[in-house]
Order: structure tokens, then sequence, then C-alpha cells
């Protein structure tokens, strides 16, 4: 799979968390991965290591991004732009691999594939205010 497609399963997995507790999310990514045909061991692991990293830091993200923004706390944002925020927020404060500047592209690429009208300038507005 291509780093694209990892972030975008990353994503889809993201996106059940705030619908399920949290004693369920196993269930629920194992479902996403057997969704997955033809996916190699190590890109599961990747994703399931990754997201698994960013559920355990959603306190912490979700504090940033309320700090960073005016008018739109966490718990007013759709469950698409938010999981997709948390997801470019991740990137760009833990893995100093990927550039502030594709972490925020690739969210915006998720927002116009997976979110409103509106999502994707939403989104890059949000993250526009984490770049250093």
């Amino acid at each position: 799979m291509t780093r694209r497609e990892l972030r975008e399963n990353v994503f889809k997995m993201l996106f059940r968390v705030d619908f399920h507790e949290e004693g369920e999310m196993a269930g629920q990514i194992g479902m996403l991965d057997e969704e997955l045909e033809n996916i190699k061991e190590e890109d599961l692991a990747y994703m399931n290591n990754k997201c698994n990293e960013i559920i355990a830091k959603i306190p912490e993200i979700d504090e940033a991004i309320n700090a960073s923004t005016t008018g739109w706390k966490t718990s007013r944002m759709s469950k698409v732009d938010l999981s997709i925020i948390r997801l470019a927020v991740y990137e760009m404060k833990y893995e100093e691999d990927v550039p502030e500047k594709v972490a925020i592209n690739e969210a915006v690429e998720l927002a116009k594939l997976y979110g409103a009208d509106n999502s994707a300038s939403f989104v890059n507005g949000v993250l526009a205010k984490f770049v250093c």
C-alpha cells in the first residue's frame, strides 16, 4: 500500500472512535482489517500501531486543537473533519518523518473525499494554525 492508502485506512479506523466504546475498538479495527483484501502483514501492523498511538493521544491532541481554534471546539466539529484533523495533528506533532505541509495536504485531500463541501477549507484552516 502507498502511504496515502495507509493514511486513508488509519482515518477510517479513527472515525470509528467516537461511535464505539474503548473496549469495542479492537473489534472495530479488526473488522476494518478484514475488509482490506490482499494486505501485507507489515501494512496491517503499521495501520494498527498508528491508530492505537493516535487513540492513546486523543485527549492531548484534542486539547491542542481546542487551544488553537476560536469558536470551533472539537465537540462542535463533524466527526469526519475531527478524525482527519486528529490524524494530521498527530503526524505534525509526533512523526518527524512527515513534513507539516504533507500532513496538511493529505488531510485536505481526505476532507475532499469524505467530508462535506466546506470540509477541505475548514480542515486546512484549522491545521494552518499548527504550522511553526
